[in-house]
């Protein structure tokens, strides 16, 4: 990401005297002096590899970023996509909520004026092994699950601290989507296991949030169908017949078909009708055509292909920019020369599908009775993992911990506008919805995430009225 040679020049003397004077744990070894087609900024950037697995030859790719001000005294946040198999690099950091968004012709970046590195030091890391340019020497570690992966994130932020030693004692808030629904509450059990037993560091979580993640299978499941007839994308017939037939106790992502042969017939033609041309992530957006899209910049052409204010083609022109050899060489990436190019989501990968059948509820139960903040968040474009689930499951977990109401369902407001629908459970329970924004919510709506976030971080209720506002 770099376009003046001169102000990378300067900028990397800035960063090793930096060093020099005593700013604790930022490696320069890791320090990234400038992308291809970057804009200029004016805060640091590293990425690099850590070890998990000598043994193994496995490692983890991350990459973090600095808070654009007063990074010394801002709190570090971890962001995970889901997938499994997914990329935080190519999701989080550069189509959601990093600093940088690719240009239309795949071989730039453009300033994301909404990045999460207004309130945060950021980290994102390519997990498991596998994924993106994480990898491993050892081909078995390829077939892993939940277990392993949150014990490779757990060794990873030990091994982690080592180069960042400053960022051992701030706050540490654990964030993702999607299937991080997963990542994120295992690895904070993981953490709050090593505080107790450990006699010396301790981590110091601030909050877990988590967006459109999947929580329990079976009632993710159903608000999908739910939300196709409730958005007029299926007919009533079909709508009340998956409702009326299919028992989803029974479904799992093992073997999905032990359903009934009359529920599978409904299901799949709900699949049918609502089509191939629409994005189930995000189904007001235009969907992208990967062939004429990858032909045009392999041809130099600028490709960007706006729908509500989004660039519905983003993750083409990402994946061109992330297998330039000189952005590679610039991040300190593919360190192995892997035989695959990076793609988005794993085609190395074996993941366990039993894993996603895993109930995620107990998990935030204990996280939330350690006095953890837990923030649970949905785009409501979104029909992959709804709104109508999370909801409904917050409420149960909010049962479950015997949490009162403390803030009344209602709108919560952002810029004088509805930024979405919020509740309160004890203090420490909040489900929020995003109005207008998708599975990917800093994606389709940077401005109404970032506020979420800012809330998030600062221990904030969202506003429940167009006077009250926080400073994005």
């Amino acid at each position: 990401m770099g376009k003046a040679l001169a102000f990378f020049s300067g900028f990397l003397l800035i960063g090793i005297l930096g060093l020099s004077e005593g700013v604790a744990g930022y490696p320069e070894e890791d320090l990234v002096v400038g992308l291809p087609g970057q804009p200029d900024v004016g805060f640091r950037q590293f990425a690099g590899y850590v070890d998990v697995d000598l043994r193994h030859g496995r490692s983890l790719f991350y990459y973090f970023v600095e808070a654009s001000e007063d990074p010394d005294n801002k709190s570090l946040t971890l962001w995970l996509n889901g997938g499994p198999g997914c990329s935080s690099i190519g999701g989080g950091a550069f189509t959601e909520l990093g600093p940088f968004y690719p240009t239309g012709d795949g071989r730039g970046l453009r300033i994301n004026s909404m990045s999460w590195n207004k309130a945060s030091n950021l980290l994102f890391v390519e997990s498991p092994a596998g994924v993106g340019w994480s990898y491993s020497n050892t081909t078995s570690d390829y077939t892993c699950g939940d277990e392993s992966t949150a014990k490779d994130m757990y060794t990873f932020f030990l091994e982690w601290y080592k180069k960042f030693p400053a960022f051992k004692t701030r706050k540490l808030f654990l964030t993702g989507e999607s299937y991080a629904g997963h990542y994120i509450p295992q690895l904070a059990t993981v953490l709050l296991d090593h505080n107790v037993h450990s006699t010396d560091f301790k981590f110091n979580i601030g909050g877990v949030a988590i967006g459109n993640p999947l929580l329990k299978l079976d009632r993710d499941v159903p608000a999908t169908y739910e939300y196709f007839w409730s958005h007029g994308m299926i007919s009533d017939e079909i709508g009340l017949k998956i409702m009326g037939e299919c028992d989803f106790d029974d479904y799992t992502f093992a073997s999905p078909h032990n359903v009934t042969d009359s529920c599978n017939d409904a299901i799949n033609t709900a699949n049918t009708i609502v089509g191939e041309y629409i994005n189930n992530y995000d189904v007001i957006l235009d969907v992208c055509y990967p062939s004429i899209v990858e032909q045009e910049l392999r041809l130099r052409k600028v490709v960007t292909k706006m729908s509500f204010g989004v660039d519905v083609c983003m993750t083409l022109e990402r994946r061109f920019y992330f297998n330039l050899p000189e952005v590679q060489k610039a991040l300190h990436a593919n360190r192995t020369n892997l035989h695959y190019p990076w793609t988005m989501c794993s085609e190395v990968l074996n993941y366990s599908s039993k894993d996603g059948n895993i109930n995620i509820l107990p998990l935030l139960k204990r996280i939330s009775q350690t006095g953890i903040p837990v923030w649970i968040f949905s785009g409501d474009q979104d029909s992959v993992v709804p709104l109508l689930g999370s909801r409904t499951l917050v409420r149960e977990l909010a049962h479950d911990l015997k949490f009162e109401v403390t803030v009344p369902y209602g709108t919560w407001f952002h810029k004088g506008q509805v930024g979405g629908w919020a509740t309160e459970y004890g203090n420490l329970l909040t489900f929020a919805t995003v109005r207008g924004a998708a599975h990917m919510v800093p994606y389709a709506q940077p401005s109404r995430a970032l506020h979420l976030f800012s809330s998030f971080i600062r221990g904030r209720r969202l506003p429940n009225s167009t006077h009250t506002s926080i400073g994005d």
